[in-house]
C-alpha cells in the first residue's frame, strides 16, 4: 500500500509542477486527506505550503488536519498561528425564517 501512496506523491508533485497556477482547493485536500489517512504529517505540511503559496484558502477539515500533522510534530507556534488564521471564531448559519 505504501508504494501507492508514493505513486500518489509523485503524480502530486507532476500536477503541481505543471499546473501550478489551476490547482483547485478541492485536489489541496484530497491530497491532505490522503496523507493524514496514511499518517504522513510531514507530507501535509509539504501540500499545506504550496496551497498557501498558491493563495488557496483551505477549508475547516483541512485546516484541522493541518493543525493536527502540526501536533504531531511538536510545532505548536505553527498550529496556533494556522489557526488563527484560517478558523474564525463564528460561524453562520442560514435558514429560513418560521
Amino acid at each position: 500500500m505504501g508504494n501507492r501512496v508514493d505513486e500518489a506523491g509523485s503524480l502530486w508533485n507532476m500536477v503541481l509542477h505543471t499546473h501550478s497556477r489551476s490547482i483547485s482547493k478541492r485536489l489541496f485536500s484530497r491530497m491532505i486527506s490522503l496523507f493524514y489517512h496514511h499518517s504522513m504529517p510531514d507530507k501535509i505540511i509539504e501540500v499545506f505550503a504550496d496551497m498557501e503559496e498558491l493563495c488557496v484558502r483551505p477549508d475547516e477539515n483541512t485546516v484541522k488536519k493541518v493543525t493536527r500533522a502540526f501536533q504531531e510534530l511538536g510545532e505548536e507556534e505553527k498550529q496556533k498561528l494556522v489557526l488563527r488564521r484560517y478558523m474564525s471564531k463564528w460561524k453562520y448559519i442560514h435558514f429560513n425564517g418560521e
